[in-house]
């Protein structure tokens, strides 16, 4: 997939949901992995021509493990001319040596997000953009569905009471085989989680199952896309602009 047709998912995604104001100041929050560097790729090209002028700071909270190696995305920023902030924390630790979590990912998924916001705010960031893609929303939904019993999922965009601040998702029309592809015909420098729990969880487990739902129903993915659009979740409905959380 080539960055122009990238470009043209995140930018009906941006307006659709108004997701950008003028003089925006964006964290983009780097694991590494494919799809928050092609979510970075996609914002640096866009703000070339979009309407409204925004900056973007790519952000990395590393989680402590001995080998992660992020000179290519360093050296990614640098050739792009972004700022670009790695934060180190010792979360690995206290998650798989100290606590020694059975189910680690709820708990890191909340000690990342908090330094990942106290870095955004040292930067003067007011909003955040996560790499979700189509898929990462209906299988949010699928998870919800069968381990909570409630039709719910994420919204294009969150804003959080508590800190204060707008958490933006341009990736949502985007498939994650849309990503692969571009990742690929891009040589993007994908770093490989180095988590012990990766490619082991309830998520992992509903992706293959969309997988395979989709191979017998084609199309099934998209018509859930479109019941969650029309479903009346919260910050879906007709392009609404803000949902808050606390």
């Amino acid at each position: 997939m080539r960055l122009q047709q990238v470009l043209s998912y995140v930018r009906r995604a941006i307006d659709d949901y108004g997701m950008i104001e003028e003089g925006d100041r964006i964290a983009v929050g780097i694991s590494g992995g494919k799809d928050s560097l092609t979510l970075l790729y996609a914002l640096h090209g866009l703000r070339r021509f979009y309407p409204k002028h925004f900056d973007i700071h790519a952000v990395t909270v590393d989680l402590g493990f001995q080998n992660l190696n992020l000179n290519e995305i360093k050296a990614l920023c640098r050739k792009l001319e972004l700022e670009y902030t790695v934060v180190e924390t010792d979360i690995a630790q206290v998650i798989f040596q100290e606590r020694k979590e059975t189910n680690p990912c709820s708990l890191c998924a909340k000690m990342r997000k908090g330094a990942l916001n106290q870095a955004m705010k040292d930067a003067g960031c007011g909003k955040v953009a996560y790499a979700h893609h189509k898929d990462d929303v209906v299988e949010t939904m699928l998870m919800s569905l069968i381990f909570e019993g409630r039709f719910h999922t994420f919204a294009p965009v969150t804003f959080l009471d508590r800190t204060e601040i707008t958490v933006i998702r341009p990736l949502i029309y985007m498939n994650e085989a849309d990503v692969i592809g571009f990742v690929n015909k891009h040589a993007v420098p994908v770093v490989k989680s180095p988590c012990p729990a990766d490619g082991y969880t309830k998520r992992e487990y509903v992706k293959e199952l969309l997988r395979r739902l989709n191979q017998e129903n084609p199309g099934v993915k998209e018509r859930m896309f479109a019941a969650i659009q029309s479903g009346g979740i919260k910050g879906w409905g007709e392009h609404t602009h803000h949902t808050a959380e606390t």
